[in-house]
């Protein structure tokens, strides 16, 4: 992990074209700007780390769900063998 110290209006470019600008200090908070290219997204950790443990536990759910669903389900029988019953079978 890399740790720099910036003072309020100093930034840090990442890649050479996300710009992030320390905007605000207010007690224990920073207000950031980003300035980056449309194609890079940028999200709050907190809410990726919550929309993924939701996936999950979807997942979870999917799952259980299909366990309960094979077993409401009756199983197919083998097909059976193409011969008409009583005929004869040739050689």
């Amino acid at each position: 992990m890399l740790i720099l110290t910036r003072k309020r209006g100093q930034s840090i470019v990442v890649d050479g074209e996300i710009e992030i600008t320390v905007l605000q200090i207010q007690g224990d908070q920073a207000r950031l700007g980003i300035t980056a290219p449309k194609r890079v997204t940028v999200h709050r950790k907190e809410l990726l780390e919550q929309v993924r443990a939701e996936n999950v536990e979807a997942a979870v759910v999917d799952a259980e769900r299909a366990g309960d669903l094979s077993q409401a389900i009756p199983q197919r029988r083998s097909p059976r063998s193409k011969t008409t019953r009583g005929a004869p079978q040739g050689d």
